[in-house]
């Protein structure tokens, strides 16, 4: 969800493009962004994604599944594009329309993204004793899953 939206209830054009920035950087890392902070690297896989872009280590996301049939350079774009649909201020982040053109062209530059939203803020580690599907507060959490 765009933060504009989450903390203000602003929805705009910008918050579907956050929210394929976001779906973008799940299909290419084979990771999912809910529940990314019980793997205790980030509160969430924007922060991972945006930790690792600024220390040079990109390619640590790849899904594995993606080594044998995509180039690093592909991934790595993708990678870049994704950013710069989560970034945190709705002004900097590219249209929908924008993105098709950075995905279908490789001749476009594309610009350094800035930081995205929620990639700082409080992370919990939750204690090793909290198995159980129990939250911090003793509430029991439901998962629903198909059948």
């Amino acid at each position: 969800m765009a933060p504009e939206y989450a903390m203000e209830g602003l929805y705009s054009v910008k918050s579907d493009v956050f929210s394929f920035g976001v779906l973008l950087l799940e299909i290419i890392t084979g990771r999912r962004n809910s529940g990314f902070h019980l793997s205790k690297r980030a509160p969430s896989l924007i922060s991972y994604a945006w930790q690792l872009w600024n220390e040079g280590k990109g390619l640590e996301l790849m899904d594995p599944l993606l080594t044998e049939s995509c180039c690093q350079n592909e991934f790595l774009r993708c990678y870049h594009i994704g950013l710069l649909c989560v970034q945190e201020d709705a002004f900097d982040r590219p249209t929908m329309s924008s993105v098709v053109v950075m995905l279908k062209s490789e001749t476009v530059t594309l610009r350094q993204p800035e930081r995205p939203a929620f990639s700082i803020g409080r992370f919990t580690d939750c204690d090793e004793k909290n198995v159980c599907g129990c939250s911090v507060n003793g509430l029991t959490v439901s998962n629903i899953e198909p059948r």
